[in-house]
């Protein structure tokens, strides 16, 4: 599976990045995801909204795989 960059500045909330790669469009969709069960962090499932994630750290939520690298956010 490819990876798609995704460019921020520094950590952020694991919902507010969710928002940032548009893998939710809203809060209340990442909250659903994040909840769910169905976003993995470095290859572990994470169900907390405001797990901090930044530069270096894989997000993969259902078929697509988001890696976070430094930068200006996109």
């Amino acid at each position: 599976m490819s990876a798609e960059d995704v460019a921020v500045s520094g950590p952020l909330p694991l919902g507010a990045f969710l928002k940032v790669c548009g893998a939710a469009g809203t809060g209340g969709e990442a909250k659903v995801l994040v909840q769910s069960g169905t976003v993995r962090v470095n290859g572990v499932v994470e169900t907390r909204r405001g797990h901090a994630v930044g530069p270096g750290d894989e997000i993969v939520v259902d078929d697509r795989h988001f890696r976070i690298v430094a930068g200006a956010c996109t």
